[in-house]
């Protein structure tokens, strides 16, 4: 069997990207997290935390685990794996694409390259609503363009008495996040395909969450990085990145019951927008609230229930 066995440095990466490994019988973990950092380098702001992503999942191990066990000499048939894995993160794919997964409020979910992968800094947003939700609630919250059913999923699993509702048009999008709600036992959420409110018209909800797409068509990130690799439909939202954005504002107050909260996240220099969007579709008590970057982030608003009169 050692006989069969091949070094890192004596096979090919996958494009040729890759500098050789350090000549040795084995790598430990400390090793190939430098190695991985190093290579990575340039090609990723996140390179350590990259690498050390990437060696979990070839290692089928937790992070705390590589710190204590650093010493721990890889198997080669892992590190060749480990390489490959590094050489498509140097080509750009996203981290998320590659191991399949992401966490996101402590919940570890399958991505793919139908949704946008969950960001840290949405978390804001379940944080928010959560805050609006008694704890002992058994409200009916729609979480409108679900995507992987991050939202959705957190409130659910913090809210258990509550019943989550979540829309999106893309059916990838949606047997993803019916598989996210299987594998974690998540029973207090149902997804349903359409566009923002529309196939919730019928029901009455105390709260609307949404991250909806919010950039412009042109806007030159679109080309960087991650994005890259993301579904547009998930992140262009017309020429000024509000089009999405408009309709949920416009759409809100049909699925309401009483005075309700619809909060919605939204880019850096949009809040203004948002906030007038918000004012005329009847929105009290708009406020702003900032992420972990200081920038605004995710705005809030109180929405009475359409008349019926009005329609």
């Amino acid at each position: 069997m050692d006989q069969q066995r091949k070094h890192v440095s004596d096979t090919p990466s996958p494009a040729g990207e890759l500098e050789a490994a350090p000549e040795r019988d084995g790598m430990t973990c400390k090793d190939s997290m430098r190695y991985g950092s190093q290579q990575l380098d340039g090609h990723s702001p996140t390179a350590a935390l990259d690498a050390r992503v990437l060696l979990s999942h070839v290692l089928r191990k937790d992070e705390a685990w590589l710190i204590a066990h650093d010493s721990e000499i890889i198997e080669v048939d892992h590190s060749i794996r480990y390489a490959e894995l590094l050489a498509r993160r140097r080509r750009g794919e996203p981290v998320a694409h590659i191991t399949g997964s992401r966490e996101f409020w402590s919940l570890q979910l399958a991505v793919s390259p139908s949704v946008l992968i969950p960001r840290p800094e949405t978390e804001l947003l379940v944080e928010l609503a959560l805050r609006r939700i008694p704890a002992d609630a058994d409200w009916r919250i729609a979480d409108l363009g679900t995507g992987s059913g991050a939202v959705a999923l957190a409130i659910a699993i913090e809210r258990p008495r509550c019943q989550v509702i979540a829309t999106d048009r893309s059916h990838g999008a949606l047997q993803l996040a019916k598989r996210n709600a299987r594998e974690l036992g998540i029973g207090n959420v149902a997804f349903v395909a359409g566009s923002w409110c529309l196939p919730l018209a019928a029901l009455g909800f105390e709260l609307i969450v949404s991250n909806p797409p919010y950039v412009a068509d042109d806007d030159p990130h679109l080309r960087e990085g991650d994005l890259v690799y993301e579904p547009p439909l998930a992140l262009r939202a017309g020429p000024s990145g509000l089009d999405a954005l408009a309709v949920i504002a416009a759409q809100a107050r049909e699925i309401l019951t009483a005075p309700g909260w619809l909060l919605v996240e939204h880019g850096f220099g949009q809040q203004s927008t948002v906030a007038k969007l918000l004012t005329e579709a009847g929105g009290r008590d708009i406020l702003c609230h900032r992420d972990h970057a200081g920038l605004p982030r995710v705005t809030e608003c109180r929405l009475c229930a359409a008349d019926p009169k009005e329609a």
